[in-house]
C-alpha cells in the first residue's frame, strides 16, 4: 500500500469547479493587484481569527518581514525566539538588520520554554536591553504557551510577533490575568501584536502557491503594515518608509477563501487521525521509549473538547531511532519527513554572524535527531493509517 505525506489530489477535485470559477473572475475582472478578493479574505480571516484586521501579504515569510520592519528596529537589535523551526523565523529577523537569541524549548510541545525566555530576558535587563520583540513559533498546530509569554513581554514592554504559519484556527486557554485569571480561548495570531500565517499548499489551509497573512488587533498598526506592504507608500508614490512589495495575489485570495469554509471540518479530521494513531499505537503495544507521539498539552484547560488545541498541521512522533525508521517507511511506501533535521542556532550561514554554535540548547538539539512526521491529511483512510503503524511496529519487532 502505499501512503503519501500529503496528497492534495482529493481536495483539488473536490473544488476544482469553483476554483476554475473563481480564477476565471479574476482574469475578468483585471484586477491583478490587490482588489476585492483580497479585501474579502483579510475580512474572512479576521473574523475568524478574532481579530480587528488582516493584511494580505505575498508569503508567510514576508508576513514575518513585513512585521519585524513595521517594529522600526534598529541594526544590532535583538528578536527571541525559538531554535527548533523552520528557517524563515530566523531569515526574516536578520533580513531586517536584527539578531537572533535563541531559547531553548519545552519537552512537550517543542515551543519556547518560558522559563527560558524569563532567563535570558531577565539578563537582558540587567545590561543594555538589546531584546525588543519576542517571537514564538506555534509548532506543529499547537500553540506556544502564550499566557506566560505575555506575560514576560508586558513585564519587560516588548512586543510580541506570533509565527503562526503552521497554527491557523488553533485555540489556546489564554488566562486573563487581569480578570482574576478567567480563561480565555483565543485563537493563534490574535495575542500578540501581529500573528503571521502562511498559505502555503501544504497548509491546513493552503493556495495553489505562496501566499500570506498578518492579524493584528491593533487598528493603527494594520495601517502601517499595509504600507509597508506596499513599498512603504502612502498615499501612493509619496514614500515615508521603506517597504517592499509583500502583496497578495488575488488569484491566491479567491482560492483560498473558497477554501476556508472547509477549515474547520479538515481541523476536525486531521484530530480524528490524530485519535486514529493513539489508538492503533496503543494496540500495537510500542512502548513511550521505543516511540513518543505529540501531545495536546491544553486538554485538560475548560472546554477543551470543545477547541482546537492543536490542529495537527504536522503530526510529529520521536524516536531515538529515527533516521533507521525513516527510510525502513520510506522502503514500504510509507511518506514520512523530518522536521528539522538541523537547529537554527547550528545552520552554517550563522557562523557570519558570531559563535551560535557554540550554544547549548539540548531539548531543541535532542528534538532536531528524534522528530519524524507521519501522514495526516484530512482524507488519510484508517486502512492507510494501519498500514503505517503495523509497518513501524514491525520495525521495531525486527
Amino acid at each position: 500500500m502505499k501512503v503519501p505525506l500529503l496528497d492534495l489530489q482529493p481536495q483539488t477535485e473536490f473544488f476544482r469547479e469553483q476554483i476554475i470559477q473563481e480564477i476565471t473572475e479574476v482574469v475578468d475582472s483585471t484586477r491583478y493587484i490587490l482588489g476585492p478578493k483580497v479585501s474579502k479574505l483579510e475580512q474572512e480571516i479576521a473574523e475568524y481569527s478574532g481579530v480587528a484586521a488582516a493584511i494580505g501579504v505575498s508569503s508567510g515569510t514576508d508576513a514575518l518581514v513585513a512585521s519585524l520592519m513595521a517594529l522600526e528596529l534598529q541594526a544590532g537589535d535583538q528578536v527571541l525566539t525559538t531554535p527548533y523551526t523552520f528557517f524563515a523565523t530566523m531569515g526574516s529577523i536578520i533580513r531586517v538588520g536584527a539578531v537572533p537569541v535563541f531559547a531553548d524549548v519545552d519537552e512537550r510541545t517543542l515551543n519556547l520554554d518560558p522559563i527560558k525566555v524569563a532567563e535570558i530576558l531577565e539578563a537582558d535587563a540587567a545590561g543594555e536591553r538589546k531584546i525588543k520583540a519576542i517571537m514564538p513559533v506555534h509548532l506543529f498546530g499547537q500553540c506556544a504557551d502564550m499566557s506566560a509569554l505575555m506575560g514576560l513581554a508586558r513585564q519587560y514592554e516588548i512586543p510580541v510577533i506570533e509565527d503562526a504559519a503552521q497554527a491557523i484556527g488553533a485555540e489556546y486557554p489564554f488566562v486573563e490575568t487581569e480578570n482574576g485569571g478567567e480563561v480565555v480561548w483565543k485563537k493563534a495570531g490574535s495575542m500578540g501584536l501581529t500573528g503571521c500565517f502562511s498559505f502555503f499548499p501544504s497548509k491546513n489551509l493552503g493556495g495553489i502557491g505562496d501566499g500570506g497573512m498578518i492579524t493584528t488587533c491593533d487598528p493603527g498598526f494594520a495601517e502601517t503594515l499595509r504600507c509597508y506592504r506596499n513599498h512603504g507608500a502612502k498615499p501612493k508614490y509619496y514614500h515615508s518608509k521603506i517597504g517592499g512589495n509583500f502583496r497578495l495575489d488575488p488569484i491566491q485570495a479567491a482560492v483560498l477563501s473558497v477554501k476556508l469554509s472547509c477549515l474547520e471540518g479538515w481541523h476536525r479530521q486531521r484530530r480524528e487521525n490524530s485519535e486514529q494513531y493513539r489508538e492503533l499505537f496503543a494496540q500495537a503495544g510500542l512502548t513511550r521509549e521505543q516511540i513518543a507521539l505529540p501531545e495536546a498539552v491544553y486538554s485538560k484547560a475548560p472546554a477543551a473538547e470543545q477547541h482546537n488545541i492543536h490542529i495537527y498541521n504536522q503530526f510529529v512522533i520521536r524516536t531515538a531511532r529515527r533516521d533507521a525508521l525513516r527510510k525502513y517507511l520510506q522502503e514500504k511506501d510509507i511518506g514520512c519527513e523530518v522536521y528539522y533535521p538541523v537547529c537554527l542556532h547550528q545552520q552554517k550561514c550563522l557562523e557570519l554572524y558570531g559563535p551560535y554554535n557554540a550554544l547549548s540548547l539540548p531539548v531543541a538539539e535532542q528534538a532536531s535527531r528524534e522528530s519524524l512526521a507521519l501522514p495526516i491529511y484530512p482524507e488519510l483512510s484508517n486502512e492507510q493509517q494501519e498500514y503505517v503503524v503495523e509497518t513501524i511496529a514491525d520495525f521495531f519487532r525486527s
